[in-house]
Order: structure tokens, then sequence, then C-alpha cells
């Protein structure tokens, strides 16, 4: 492939991406003020992983586990963002989602399309251990802003203590486990301060 048709396509890919800048989250920036864009959490989960990287297993790469990052919500260009405790047909989600990765990474030179959409299956499937904090991370930044925002999300969505376990424990405990045991007891007092 010459360097211009190569070059058009990373563009076409890039500009598109800029597109997630528009793809608002249901969680809620520090303080509360307005929703997170789906471009903000990427950047803020990839810092995540540069500063929080030594509480991964040994052998993650930080490295590849950025890379997911900066790539795993891109979908939510074409299938938008599914809130941790909304009210979502997961199976359909699933599908758009693959849908939009296939468009998304097809606009990219082939091998960087192999590439780019190999590591967003990795994070997807949560099967390795890379993908399993990159994972945790995705689950473990929300709470965080939750905290800071006196809870907007959760009590937007009706969240519970345990239902907030429910769905947190595995992904942040399972790819995390020492950000877990630092967050938990937060999220536990936050709920035993609204009762």
């Amino acid at each position: 492939m010459s360097e211009t048709p190569r070059l058009d396509a990373q563009m076409a890919f890039l500009m598109e991406a800029d597109r997630l800048k528009g793809i608002d989250r249901a969680s809620r920036v520090l303080g509360g003020a307005r929703a997170e864009n789906s471009a903000e959490h990427s950047w803020h989960l990839a810092l995540f992983a540069l500063i929080l990287g030594e509480h991964a297993a040994e052998g993650v790469s930080t490295d590849r586990v950025i890379r997911m990052l900066l790539l795993h919500d891109l979908v939510e260009i074409d299938a938008g963002d599914n809130p941790i405790f909304g009210e979502v047909d997961h199976a359909k989600a699933a599908a758009e989602e693959a849908a939009a990765a296939e468009r998304i990474f097809g606009l990219l030179p082939e091998d960087q399309a192999r590439e780019m959409r190999a590591l967003w299956d990795e994070f997807e499937a949560a099967e390795t251990p890379d993908a399993r904090f990159a994972k945790a991370l995705d689950r473990f930044q929300p709470p965080n802003l939750n905290l800071a925002s006196e809870g907007a999300t959760w009590v937007r969505y009706g969240v519970t203590l345990d239902s907030f376990d429910a769905q947190m424990a595995p992904r942040i405990g399972g790819g995390a486990p020492g950000l877990w045991s630092w967050l938990r007891p937060k999220v536990a007092a936050f709920f035993a301060s609204r009762r």
C-alpha cells in the first residue's frame, strides 16, 4: 500500500474516532457538573492504567492495557453507551458493538485493523490478565466519580450496596483485588451514610 492511501485510511479512522467526544455516558465528571463523554472516559482510564499499573497482577503489560483502554469504547460511536446499572439487552448490545467494531476498525489499513480489532476482542472477552486488569479499571473509575459527586448515577439508577457488589466485585476484584479492597469500604460507607 502506498503511503497516501494508507495515511488516508489512518486519518479516516482518527477523524471518525473524534465522534467519541459526542457520546455522553451515565457517569458524571468530578463534582457532578455534567455527563462525562466516552472520549474523556477512555483517556481517564488510560491514565488510570499508567498510574495504577503497579496494582496489576504480575506479568500484566501496562502498555497493552493502555492500548485496550484507548480503544475499548470506540464502538459507542455507533452503539451508544450502556450504563452499568441501566436496563440493557446485553445480547443486542453485544451484536451492535461487534458490528460497530467491524465498521470502525475496518476504516484502518488491513494490518492495523486486525491488530486493533484483536485488542478490542481481547478486552471484551476479559480472559487474559491484561484484559482482566483493563476491565477492572473500566469498572473502578466510575465508582470513584460517583463518590466524588454524591452518588449521582447511583441515585439515578437506584443502586444499592448489594447491587453494586453484584456488578462490581467480580470485575474489579477479579482483575485488581487490591483496588477492590481499597474501594469497597469507601462505597460501603457512602451507602451507610444514606440510610
